[in-house]
């Protein structure tokens, strides 16, 4: 079995992962029986996530069929998972503000596999993966739209329901519009950088499949 068969099978056991963690994440938002169980698709991280086990579905099937990712899909990865890592640094420094305000914060084993163990295996694919191609610098842009439009989305739905996904959104949870800007500004500044990351690292190690040698070939190197 090859090194690109074995991680298609990766990344389809991925998938599997995240959508048991999802369904999961779900079930327990919604025994709370709180606003913010019934508002489980509104938050960033589980839309990423769930955009995430689409991708993981369509890329393991092209891993196991395809000997190199098309252009179109390290895009999409570029960018998902840009998102998906992002939501896993914004969701742990949650952890620990809601720890200084005193605000406790139960995190099921559903949160740990979406938010730190899915991601820290992507980067590992992302690096070593058999098969990617470049990712182009113009993704950055890609990447930090979609945050800028969920959030003022977000903002307009909040305005009319009393409530924000995370506390920051919600300026009376905040100190005032300066911190709320400030956070935000911090929060899409993530997201480029993480977008960069990614971008650089696929062009400083682009990993490529071998291709095969040829019987006439291998006589003429002989």
């Amino acid at each position: 079995m090859t090194a690109r068969t074995w991680f298609g099978i990766t990344r389809l056991v991925m998938a599997a992962a995240c959508a048991v963690s999802l369904v999961h994440r779900q079930l327990w938002g919604l025994s709370s029986q709180t606003i913010a169980g019934q508002n489980f698709f509104a938050y960033l991280t589980i839309q990423s996530n769930i955009a995430f086990l689409a991708l993981a579905i369509v890329g393991g099937v092209v891993a196991l069929r395809r000997e190199e990712d098309p252009g179109w899909l390290t895009d999409i990865r570029t960018a998902v998972l840009s998102w998906t890592i992002t939501a896993g640094l914004v969701f742990a420094i949650l952890v620990w503000q809601a720890g200084l305000r005193g605000v406790p914060m139960t995190v099921p084993w559903s949160d740990v596999v979406l938010h730190f163990i899915l991601p820290v295996l992507a980067i590992v694919g992302w690096i070593i993966g058999p098969g990617r191609h470049p990712a182009r610098w113009r993704l950055v842009i890609l990447v930090v739209a979609y945050p800028i439009v969920w959030g003022i989305f977000t903002l307009w739905r909040g305005s009319r329901i009393g409530w924000y996904p995370y506390y920051f959104l919600d300026l009376r949870q905040v100190s005032g519009f300066a911190e709320f800007a400030l956070t935000c500004l911090f929060a899409l500044a993530v997201f480029a950088g993480v977008a960069s990351g990614l971008i650089g690292l696929s062009r400083f190690h682009t990993v490529r499949p071998r291709e095969p040698i040829h019987h006439n070939q291998r006589k003429l190197d002989m």
